[in-house]
């Protein structure tokens, strides 16, 4: 088993960014009014959202919000053009930074999206992140800042360096899986930097570290999550003019099989509800909540659209916290949450 990598980033950019004033940072400093609502496209919704439930606005100000988890008592969560990972928690009336930076160390003017992107936790309840700036997928150990060590679980596939890993889940084996869409790239796609000519979807094993692709079938794979028996992978796609999410078969080995469409929501995208299918999880009960146009639609196992969280905004990531019936929604300017009758797959 070939040891993890250590990495110490160099201190001068980091105090540089930690000296920075906030509203650098932020998007903008003024409260700004929020504005959704529930929308309700068939009557199972009413088992998995109460009626008459609102939606909650718990921060704002930030350029764009992503890749939320529920971690050490509250939200972790990223602003991926500011470079910067944030934490709320109950009783707070506004977000701390909890990382900064949190997924650039280095000075790059091919990087466009430079803060980590998707988080989730291992089985052993620690802190995980995608990181656009450096390309990889990294392990935060508790009490550490971003001035010490995180220990990179992959940043190459077969010696060449990833695009800009986005989103990532972990397996009940502790396996995880993640997307490699190329968006932190400047010119994305046409990035000089780019050394993988596919955008993929893969596998790092628990057991030896080795990083195994899946599929490279996306152009833009994006959000990622289990079935809760873990026998179906979904994936979401912000390819332009194909919002989508795919469906996978999870073979015994952990690779994948039989893809195919398991929800189109391109027909929603207009004017007014913009977004693609970006992040994703799922409920105990096995339906799928996925951003896309206008917030988060609730979708069935049967991939019947339910209804829809529409927060009035493109919207990127969700995630379970509390005791797992509460959604927490990273909705561009905002981080918002949705009480739920239901609880994510896995609490």
């Amino acid at each position: 088993m070939k040891p993890a990598a250590l990495l110490r980033p160099a201190l001068l950019p980091a105090l540089l960014l930690a000296l920075t004033p906030l509203a650098a940072f932020a998007a903008d400093a003024k409260p700004h009014p929020f504005v959704g609502q529930i929308e309700r496209m068939d009557p199972a919704l009413d088992k998995l959202i109460a009626p008459g439930t609102t939606i909650e606005k718990l921060a704002e100000g930030f350029r764009w919000s992503e890749g939320p988890t529920w971690f050490d008592g509250g939200v972790v969560f990223s602003d991926v053009l500011a470079n910067t990972a944030y934490q709320w928690k109950p009783g707070m009336t506004e977000a701390r930074i909890f990382l900064r930076p949190s997924g650039l160390f280095t000075t790059n003017a091919g990087i466009r999206e430079p803060g980590s992107n998707g988080t989730t936790t291992d089985r052993q309840g620690r802190l995980t992140l995608a990181q656009h700036g450096e390309r990889r997928v990294v392990r935060w150990d508790k009490g550490a800042t971003a001035n010490q060590a995180f220990t990179v679980l992959a940043d190459k596939y077969e010696g060449k360096r990833f695009n800009s890993p986005n989103d990532l889940v972990v397996k009940g084996n502790g396996d995880i899986y993640f997307t490699d869409p190329p968006y932190g790239l400047t010119d994305i796609e046409k990035s000089k930097l780019r050394e993988l000519d596919f955008a993929g979807v893969y596998r790092i094993g628990a057991a030896d570290g080795k990083v195994t692709l899946l599929s490279k079938s996306l152009p833009f794979p994006n959000g990622i999550g289990f079935s809760p028996d873990e026998k179906i992978l979904y994936i979401g796609t912000t390819e332009d003019n194909k919002a989508r999410i795919m469906a996978y078969d999870v073979k015994a080995d952990g690779t994948l099989a039989n893809e195919r469409l398991f929800y189109n929501a391109q027909p929603l995208v207009d004017a007014q509800h913009k977004g693609a299918c970006d992040g994703l999880k799922v409920d105990r009960e096995g339906n799928v909540w996925s951003t896309g146009a206008g917030g988060v639609l609730v979708i069935s196992p049967a991939g019947k659209l339910l209804g829809r969280v529409n927060t009035g905004e493109q919207t990127g990531n969700c995630c379970w916290g509390d005791d797992g019936s509460t959604l927490y929604i990273t909705a561009d300017y905002f981080l918002v949450r949705v009480k739920t009758l239901t609880k994510g797959a896995g609490w």
